[in-house]
């Protein structure tokens, strides 16, 4: 019986230690799993997703489809690497996506104009918020309401950034609101009370990513 495969891909400004204790927790489960590390800050998020995805090909194995487990950015990239067909489609299994702006972010609309914050967190960030610049949106528009395998997506509803409670209408991470985490094509969707950066490591959202790998729904 051949060992499922799980790619993971942490989000802009983390690294893959960031996805570190969700690769111990689906380890244990008996997945083999691709902790995919990528530099969230230097590049757009087509040259990110271009590097992420060819640096990604020598480490799938030969057989087998290939699950994704995605936070925040990782999500975009994946959604873009699946549009520009940077990933084999025949090997493509279940997706879940943790708090992906799906529909871009209010906060990056805001932050973009604080002094020196844009060059700090480069250039895919300045491309995450809801106006005309917006890939996540540009995605969702040549994506025509489609995606070439499951998906399930787990919003947050807990903040630990009141201060930009503001810039949100409604439901939020912090970073992302609970609509906008939405995507017209996802398969299934849950919203707990979670924050945006450490949702990957409470035991409810864990519980929720092996149900809807193993099953194609959550629980």
């Amino acid at each position: 019986m051949t060992t499922p495969t799980v790619v993971l891909l942490h989000g802009l400004g983390r690294t893959a230690l960031a996805m570190k204790g969700l690769e111990r927790f689906l380890n244990r489960q008996g997945y083999r799993v691709i902790n995919q590390g990528y530099r969230s800050r230097q590049g757009n998020i087509a040259q990110l997703s271009e590097r992420l995805f060819a640096g990604l090909q020598s480490r799938l194995p030969a057989t087998g489809p290939i699950d994704f487990v995605t936070h925040s950015l990782g999500g975009i990239l994946l959604r873009y690497g699946l549009q520009h067909e940077l990933l084999l489609s025949q090997r493509l299994g279940r997706a879940v996506m943790l708090a992906p702006p799906s529909q871009g972010s209010e906060l990056v609309d805001t932050l973009r104009q604080w002094p020196l914050l844009p060059r700090i967190m480069g250039p895919a960030f300045l491309e995450l918020g809801t106006d005309t610049g917006s890939v996540p949106l540009a995605l969702l528009q040549r994506e025509q309401r489609a995606l070439p395998l499951p998906l399930g997506i787990i919003a947050g509803r807990k903040s630990h950034e009141p201060w930009f409670a503001p810039l949100f209408d409604g439901d939020n991470d912090g970073k992302v609101a609970v609509t906008r985490a939405r995507h017209p094509a996802m398969t299934d969707f849950r919203v707990l009370d979670v924050g945006h950066t450490l949702i990957m490591n409470d035991r409810q959202v864990r519980q929720q990513i092996l149900h809807f790998l193993q099953c194609g729904y959550f629980r």
